[in-house]
């Protein structure tokens, strides 16, 4: 749960600083700090894991989703977007897993996991469309930055898909490790670039501090406690549990950023919280891979 709560928190922390730092530099930032710390956390652990170039290859794609465009995606959707509606159309991962999986692995698409894909569409759906026509405020072009957001979900989605095919021969940490590495490759000429015309003189120790948040608490302490609440408890409740992120996004929201929660939000967001219930439920237990998830970044 605190782990679903500080990814909750990272949408509202993500509203506030691209509003200081640039997508790209603001990324780079992020995983360079957790590289640093999680190398040498890797190498006293673990020691440094053989790897072979196959494995090596599906972890630059799992980073090129789950971590480049994922962030590219969901920050720039941010700049558009209320942090509230962002952070539930993020809870939305379970449900797009679950149909990609259907789509590229052949997993069997269960009676509980379509229900639940269609809850979870049906859900963003009334967000997006009811709200565009009510007098809800909303940010300058809300469609736009939840498409890009819908648009990091499926990369998000993707991580953990290609996460099924090394989950068994590297580590969690190891996964994680690397994938933040290759971030920080990824996002470093993109961020030389933005960093060449940015005035860092003129930022805060406060919007420093979200920096360091993204590096340290959400990409570090997220994934750590993550793994720790999945040695210790069923898969289907780690699945129900997921449906915190979005309680807690809409929660910081309005505490933190002053948004206002209307009662489609809630429709929209009890559609896709029972989806991911239902989600949890399914039998085979193959379509969320939660396991897989490092942080951080869901």
């Amino acid at each position: 749960m605190l782990a679903m709560i500080i990814v909750g928190s990272s949408v509202v922390a993500g509203k506030l600083m691209v509003q200081s730092f640039p997508v790209f530099l603001a990324s780079e930032l992020r995983f360079l700090i957790a590289t640093i710390i999680m190398v040498p956390l890797l190498i006293k652990m673990e020691g440094i894991p053989t790897i072979n170039k196959s494995d090596f290859f599906i972890l630059f794609l799992q980073a090129l989703s789950g971590v480049f465009l994922f962030n590219i995606l969901m920050l720039y959707g941010l700049k558009l977007t209320t942090a509230m509606e962002g952070g539930i159309i993020t809870s939305t991962i379970p449900a797009v897993t679950g149909g990609l999986a259907a789509l590229f692995l052949k997993e069997k698409l269960t009676k509980n996991v379509s229900i639940g894909i269609l809850l979870a569409v049906l859900g963003t759906l009334i967000i997006n469309v009811f709200t565009s026509f009510s007098s809800i405020e909303r940010s300058s072009s809300p469609i736009l930055g939840n498409l890009l957001i819908f648009g990091a979900v499926i990369g998000e989605a993707l991580f953990i898909i290609f996460g099924k095919f090394v989950a068994q021969r590297v580590s969690p940490l190891a996964i994680s490790t690397i994938v933040s590495l290759f971030g920080a490759v990824l996002f470093l000429p993109f961020s030389l670039y933005e960093s060449s015309q940015f005035k860092f003189k003129e930022v805060s120790m406060a919007e420093w501090g979200l920096v360091f948040y993204f590096g340290v608490v959400v990409t570090v302490i997220a994934f750590i406690l993550m793994y720790q609440g999945v040695s210790k408890v069923p898969a289907s409740t780690v699945g129900v549990l997921t449906g915190v992120l979005p309680i807690s996004s809409v929660i910081l929201s309005v505490l933190f950023l002053g948004e206002k929660l209307s009662f489609i939000h809630l429709i929209g967001s009890g559609f896709i919280l029972t989806a991911i219930l239902l989600i949890a439920k399914h039998p085979e237990k193959k379509v969320i891979r939660l396991d897989h998830i490092r942080k951080g970044d869901t």
